[in-house]
């Protein structure tokens, strides 16, 4: 007897492996992914500019990375006693307008050279519902506690949010044309907005991805949302605030990302990256006991042999 709907998944082509370099950005599922990816010593870069969940906020950040428009201080603000720009997250904040814009013109230098050789690119899009600056005229990534006043909030029509969608695709593959890109939309529940406002926002997702992914050989999409919905449809697959998904969620849904992206040579290796992650958790009773010698003796024997192997896993 099958007690649950499971949807299909086809293994992809150009898979993830320990030579890839994957860049994540978009909203905070797409870290749960990146932690994943980290754990096991894959090439990553996870949203060097802080969780951004509008596709249009997305769309204008790589517009700047890719043409190499330095942020200037006509592009950030003093409030709070901190330093901030509507393009990135609060926590790229800074008590120094110096050091801030050191901070964002070093990440934006850092991300273009990571994508001119990245070899695949995870947007995972947060909600359709964005912020609208009324002196700027502009979708933020974030409001920065500026009071509400200040913004106009409006919900991105299907059309507007796949031409966007366009726009970033278009910036990535002139970038690298080698490049692929997954697109995912966030399983996590943005209810301030509204229940029914929710599934709306993320209904426009899913429509404006589908627009712009059919019949394009490099765009993917990963049914990040559609998993957690269907075959993870139950309260305990959440956590305390019943929005986010809890561990067992995320390792479940990372699973099935797994079996679709990551190249299956790969997994003798991440088997022996876990083994040296776990050893160096242990946490011994003697550390003085000729056990543990021996066991730390392995433990630098299965390191020395991955990082001679693949240079860039440290542990």
């Amino acid at each position: 007897m099958k007690l649950q709907t499971q949807i299909p998944l086809k293994v992809a082509e150009n898979t993830i492996d320990y030579n890839s370099k994957v860049f994540l950005m978009g909203s905070c599922f797409v870290e749960n992914i990146g932690e994943k990816l980290q754990y096991f010593k894959f090439q990553n870069l996870v949203n060097p500019f802080g969780i951004i969940f509008h596709p249009v906020a997305m769309e204008h950040l790589l517009d700047r990375v890719v043409k190499e428009r330095f942020f200037t201080v006509d592009d950030i603000f003093y409030l709070n006693e901190r330093w901030q720009c509507f393009e990135v997250h609060s926590e790229m904040g800074n008590s120094s307008k110096e050091a801030f814009l050191d901070s964002l013109n070093t990440s934006l230098e850092a991300l273009k050279a990571f994508l001119q050789k990245a070899s695949h690119v995870v947007i995972t899009l947060g909600t359709a519902w964005g912020y609208r600056h009324m002196e700027q005229g502009k979708i933020v990534a974030n409001c920065h506690k500026v009071p509400q006043k200040c913004f106009q909030k409006e919900l991105m029509e299907v059309n507007a949010l796949s031409l966007s969608l366009k726009r970033t695709t278009s910036l990535l593959l002139s970038l690298n044309p080698e490049i692929e890109i997954i697109f995912t939309v966030s399983p996590v529940r943005h209810i301030k907005d509204g229940f029914v406002e929710n599934q709306l926002s993320k209904a426009h997702l899913i429509a404006a991805v589908h627009q712009i992914i059919t019949g394009e050989k490099r765009l993917h999409y990963f049914p990040t949302y559609e998993i957690m919905m269907d075959e993870l449809r139950d309260y305990r697959f959440y956590a305390e605030d019943m929005l986010h998904p809890n561990e067992t969620a995320v390792k479940y849904i990372w699973k099935k990302f797994q079996d679709v992206w990551i190249d299956h040579e790969s997994l003798p290796i991440m088997k022996e990256v876990e083994k040296v992650q776990n050893g160096l958790r242990h946490r011994p009773f003697n550390r003085e006991s000729e056990e543990y010698k021996k066991f730390q003796l392995k433990l630098q024997q299965k390191i020395v042999y991955l990082s001679s192997t693949y240079p860039h896993i440290q542990f």
